[in-house]
């Protein structure tokens, strides 16, 4: 029987539970609502011409997070004020050549549209307002050429209060901060890979498991740095760290590909049957993971991690001296190439391994030296498919303009404007015609609302509360749309839009046939804008996922050929942004997914491989011979031109010079006898063009299928 206590305290759960979901969206409708209404106030008081222009900016800006919402701002401000200065430009050029005006314009928005498909997070955003808001100040001020510069000043100054209420509302009513995201990411990888790490060592983990957990890091990575590139814009705090939290999205990407190259380096030895070797290595194994513990207990918090380094620095410093004794106790007859490939590959993990816990660890305090070298994540975007966005766009701009001057259309103008900035908008989405589409449904939904508020209870109220009260259902409709999963861009259309035709200006003006046909305008070129995404190289076809895919691939070209400077951060921050942008294409498809990331296996395990040989080679004192030289290079061209185009006969050029090297390395080494930082480093070249070769046999990559016949026989089961 339930006690009376019992049964007041039982609703405490749901309650919880609906203000961590529901309650959070309500609060940012009521951020939002009181946003638009304190923007429309002051421009109202301020007799800016068009009020509703401050309020349709504080839609399009708002954001549930308080840094989010800064950092959108701020991206709008500058592009606004790029697109202003583009447009004054154009007006003074072409005011009175429509055509040349509005081709110009085309060709502006264009190449904004592919700025914005080439950059990510709220850059991109910057790239969209620059194209859209040259064509919302351009267009409607060419007609009126003498008015223009005023026109465009005023203009800004609404975007800008719209900017400034937005950020203000944002950070001081009930502020969500991303900078507690960023903590909480953080910690919650240190100890999901601390897991991994101990999970993957002790064999019980299954291959299906490690893919699922390698793509959750992929997406913990990209999402880490989107949320530590608005962070900054909150608070001091977060900022003093924002350069840590970038080096340790790097070094978590280096040690993660250290320890799954060294995982399946220990799982091809097994399938070879190299038990020698693996029985001498796994005792160095599980020291490992004991290691990222403090008093037992596994590390969580970074002020926890600092004994967890202090351990893995005193593991490292006694790791060479213990292998080598290890090494000299084996029977010479076995292949000792095979054991210092794995150690190699053990040093380096064990190395990137404390980077990462040192790194973590300097979080616990406000400054700390490793914030002066900054990491910088480096997005991968493919230009060619930026310039087909961008191409997109000034075919859509072009072809409404032509219609507009053509058929002499009042509304002609409304129509270009709003696909200059829906076709920019849609560009970043995943699924860009749905999102087209979708606003067209909420813009001819706004159109009904908007009608009954402009004609039906505008004449009937006087003064600002009336105005807010009569306004209040129909833009919480909106925003309540647009936190509704799937139905974001309704939700969006209908805000924006309804603002735009039913927004209260100063002086209201009765315009039916203007309303109807500014109404059609919108909506017409939001589906032209779908039809031009579903029919001109749509970005949800075949085309895009295969260009991606040899994007992903020429990630080996690059670590081949590229400049060194901070290749690895260029190289790992590329892989895995295409990796995420692959996935979002083939979202319900598990096969697309699963073949991309065998791929990003490969690409990872070979390309760090071919970064670290290029290193050593590039140190100076490096004292291999002219023709080892001239072989290593070889088989690192041929490595790139399989990765580059994978054929049957590719593969046996880059495994034949890939052995040649290794033979070349080798009798160079039987040349040098005594023990020093010479042979060391042949060693270690020998071992990264080892490891090259075992992956490029793996019967589980996606190269594996070019070269069967060279497959040595199959024992055990393959594990990872």
């Amino acid at each position: 029987m339930s006690t009376p206590s019992s049964t007041l305290n039982r609703p405490h759960p749901l309650l919880a539970d609906w203000a961590a979901t529901d309650g959070l969206a309500w609060v940012y409708i009521f951020k939002t609502i009181l946003a638009a209404f304190l923007a429309l106030w002051i421009a109202m008081r301020l007799d800016l011409p068009q009020p509703r222009t401050a309020m349709t900016t504080v839609f399009i800006v708002m954001q549930p997070q308080s840094g989010m919402v800064l950092a959108k701002s701020f991206y709008r401000f500058c592009g606004t004020l790029v697109g202003l200065v583009v447009m004054l430009a154009l007006i003074s050029l072409f005011s009175q050549q429509p055509v040349m005006f509005l081709s110009a314009t085309a060709l502006w928005v264009g190449i904004c549209t592919a700025g914005a498909a080439r950059n990510r997070n709220f850059r991109s955003y910057g790239f969209v307002l620059s194209g859209y808001t040259a064509a919302l100040i351009g267009i409607p001020a060419a007609q009126h050429a003498d008015a223009a510069f005023l026109s465009a000043m005023t203009r800004v100054a609404e975007v800008s209060l719209g900017i400034l209420c937005s950020g203000t509302v944002g950070a001081l009513v009930f502020p969500r901060l991303a900078g507690a995201q960023v903590r909480a990411t953080v910690r919650r990888r240190f100890t999901a890979f601390v897991d991994y790490v101990s999970n993957v060592l002790g064999g019980g983990i299954e291959r299906s498991q490690i893919e699922r957990i390698n793509a959750a890091f992929v997406a913990d990575v990209v999402g880490l740095e989107a949320a530590r590139s608005v962070a900054v814009f909150e608070d001091p705090d977060t900022r003093m760290r924002s350069g840590r939290v970038a080096r340790l999205n790097g070094e978590f990407m280096s040690v993660s590909t250290r320890f799954h190259a060294l995982h399946q380096l220990m799982n091809r030895l097994r399938v070879n049957g190299a038990s020698t070797t693996v029985d001498a290595l796994e005792p160095y194994f599980r020291e490992v993971a004991p290691l990222l513990s403090a008093a037992g207990a596994p590390v969580e918090k970074a002020a926890d991690a600092a004994h967890a380094a202090a351990q893995l620095d005193t593991f490292k410093a006694a790791l060479p001296k213990r292998i080598r004794a290890t090494r000299r106790a084996l029977d010479p007859a076995i292949d000792l190439l095979e054991f210092d490939t794995a150690a190699e590959l053990l040093y380096r993990f064990v190395d990137d391994l404390h980077a990462y816990t040192l790194t973590y660890a300097s979080l616990a305090v406000p400054s700390h030296e490793r914030e002066h070298r900054i990491t910088r994540y480096v997005p991968k975007t493919s230009l060619l498919a930026a310039g087909i966005s961008g191409l997109r766009a000034f075919v859509v701009i072009l072809v409404l303009s032509g219609f507009w001057i053509m058929s002499a259309w009042p509304s002609g103008g409304t129509a270009v404007l709003d696909a200059a900035a829906v076709i920019a908008l849609a560009s970043s989405s995943p699924r860009p015609t749905q999102m087209a589409f979708q606003m067209a449904a909420g813009t001819a939904l706004a159109t009904l609302a908007g009608m009954i508020v402009v004609f039906a209870l505008y004449p009937r109220i006087d003064g600002f509360l009336l105005l807010s009260a009569a306004l209040l259902p129909f833009l919480m409709l909106g925003v309540y749309i647009s936190t509704r999963p799937g139905m974001t861009g309704v939700g969006v259309g209908y805000c924006i839009f309804f603002c735009f035709l039913a927004g209260p200006d100063n002086v209201i003006q009765y315009d039916p046939s203007g309303f109807i046909n500014d109404a059609i305008a919108l909506v017409l070129s939001m589906l032209v804008c779908s039809m031009a995404f579903a029919v001109l190289l749509p970005t949800d076809a075949p085309w895009l996922r295969r260009l991606l895919m040899l994007e992903l691939r020429r990630q080996v070209v690059t670590a081949s050929k590229g400049s060194l400077t901070r290749l690895a951060m260029r190289f790992e921050s590329g892989t895995r942004d295409l990796l995420s942008q692959i996935d979002a294409l083939a979202a319900g498809r598990e096969d697309l997914q699963r073949e991309a990331l065998r791929w990003l296996f490969a690409v990872l395990e070979v390309g760090h491989a071919v970064i670290d040989l290029r290193t050593e080679l590039s140190r100076s004192g490096t004292t291999a011979d002219t023709t080892t030289r001239a072989s290593i290079m070889q088989a690192l061209h041929q490595v790139a031109r399989l990765f580059d185009r994978p054929t049957p006969r590719r593969f046996d050029a880059a495994l034949s010079a890939t052995t040649l090297a290794i033979d070349d390395l080798r009798a160079q080494l039987d040349t040098v006898h005594e023990r020093c930082e010479e042979r060391h480093r042949l060693q270690r070249m020998s071992s990264h063009l080892h490891f090259i070769r075992t992956a490029l046999l793996d019967p589980q990559s996606p190269l594996g299928h070019l070269g069967q016949s060279e497959l040595p026989p199959q024992g055990a089961p393959h594990a990872a």
